[in-house]
């Protein structure tokens, strides 16, 4: 696995690829990586010639400066997963190395940004959609893959590939979750002994919920899940949204799309924790 923190020296390494006619499979990431980075990594290599992932925690992106101070940084795990995976390349980068100077880009997505995370985060899809763009005029993936965990980043990404002719595939992944149901997450490691305990109720209510689609609407099904969460109380909801799969905007009734999800966001502790379903 080769190691590689300066922008030049990768392209120069993928562009004697590319002359070999190998094919590039890119996974973005953050770091702390556990099995649902890795089930993303291994369907990469197994589609393509060349494994290429990224590590960088990209400051842009969090509106909150604590949770940017308190993300994992795990590198010597990391480098050790990826040995497992096969991964070809990992590109791990400085702040000062993706940004030279100030970003100013800001990006408009539409109505697919102003909901959900995009309502309770504000800028962090800007920041996202800038990142993810350098890093994809860096590497030049044929292929990148992202987990529907992040459901409404995933969509964001393919907004903007399609915005901005940018030839690269966008593969989507289903959710990787521990055996009790809860969503793999890099911050899943940040909740204590008893919150573990508690995480997994998310998943549970959720899927509660999906049985319930013949006898609630959308509203009564939104408002089911609520009160679930409010009865614990060591949640503290953000949102619970049951949207359209394609423009993530709320629907009323079930015959609005052909594709619905419920998406909540909750803070348990001092973790902010997300988490989706299919309904249909």
């Amino acid at each position: 696995m080769h190691v590689f923190k300066r922008i030049a020296i990768l392209q120069d390494f993928l562009e004697t690829k590319r002359k070999q006619k190998c094919t590039i499979g890119f996974v973005p990431t953050m770091g702390a990586l556990h099995e649902g980075h890795l089930a993303l990594m291994r369907r990469a290599k197994s589609e393509n010639d060349i494994l290429v992932v990224s590590i960088f925690v990209n400051p842009i992106q969090f509106n909150n400066p604590d949770d940017l101070l308190r993300y994992p940084r795990t590198i010597e795990n990391d480098s050790k997963l990826l040995e497992t995976v096969l991964c070809d390349a990992v590109f791990v980068p400085s702040v000062e190395e993706i940004y030279p100077v100030p970003e100013t880009t800001i990006y408009n997505f539409g109505a697919i940004e102003q909901v959900m995370e995009g309502a309770f985060r504000k800028g962090h899809f800007n920041g996202v959609a800038i990142v993810v763009r350098k890093l994809f005029e860096i590497v030049k993936p044929n292929k990148a893959y992202f987990g529907e965990k992040d459901f409404q980043q995933r969509a964001i990404i393919q907004k903007m590939v399609e915005n901005y002719a940018i030839p690269t595939e966008i593969i989507s992944c289903e959710i990787v979750r521990e055996p009790d149901g809860l969503a793999m997450s890099s911050r899943n490691m940040r909740l204590n002994e008893t919150e573990r305990t508690i995480a997994p109720q998310i998943f549970k209510t959720l899927k509660k919920a999906v049985l319930k689609k013949q006898e609630l609407s959308p509203e009564l099904m939104r408002e089911y899940v609520e009160k679930q969460f409010k009865k614990i109380d060591a949640f503290n909801v953000e949102y619970v949204e049951i949207a359209d799969e394609k423009h993530l905007q709320p629907i009323k009734t079930w015959h609005e799309t052909k594709h619905a999800r419920i998406f909540v966001a909750l803070q348990l502790g001092n973790v902010r924790l997300i988490d989706n379903i299919r309904i249909f």
